[in-house]
């Protein structure tokens, strides 16, 4: 994020909830990526990941006069409002559409440490998979992981530590070095 945007991140808070397009998109923006990769990863599908940030952004834009805190509390608000999305969209995805499979295009394989990595994070139930999503691969500091999960910062590092450990139940020993 831009040092400019950081100085001016409660100026264009303010203008956003008084009713400002502009002044949103500025702030929401920056946390497009990380809300994307957070919900590719909660839903394993990129096309439901994809709408699931598009809803969840409509809903932020919705609620923003509902943020509590200051201009730092907004990426952890978001974040939660997308695995909310994400949860929402488990819950109904199976009845409502009649899924096909993907034709993909041949590319090169991944590493087997990485294929069995991702099989084991999969293997994971999505409760235990968000908090080492949310830590290890969006890189959010302990305090972020707890407002986004809704949680104290005890219970976040405790729910980090129960999914580490049960993922390094699922692997080999040449897979965890």
């Amino acid at each position: 994020m831009s040092a400019a945007l950081l100085e001016q991140r409660p100026q264009v808070l303010t203008r956003a909830v008084q009713g400002d397009a502009d002044a949103f998109s500025r702030l929401i923006e920056p946390l497009l990526d990380p809300a994307y990769r957070l919900a590719a990863v909660m839903l394993a599908d990129r096309s439901g990941a994809e709408d699931a940030v598009q809803e969840a952004s409509i809903k932020a834009w919705r609620k923003l006069k509902q943020l509590r805190g200051d201009a730092t509390s907004l990426r952890p608000w978001f974040l939660s409002i997308v695995a909310n999305e994400c949860r929402m969209a488990r819950r109904t995805r199976w009845w409502s559409v009649l899924k096909f499979a993907e034709v993909r295009e041949p590319q090169a394989e991944a590493p087997e440490s990485h294929a069995d990595l991702r099989r084991a994070l999969l293997r994971l139930t999505p409760d235990e998979r968000l908090p080492l999503v949310l830590h290890f691969y969006l890189d959010l500091p302990l305090d972020e992981v707890a407002r986004t999960l809704g949680v104290s910062t005890s219970a976040a590092k405790s729910r980090i530590y129960r999914a580490a450990k049960r993922l390094r139940g699922d692997l080999t020993m040449e897979e965890v070095f």
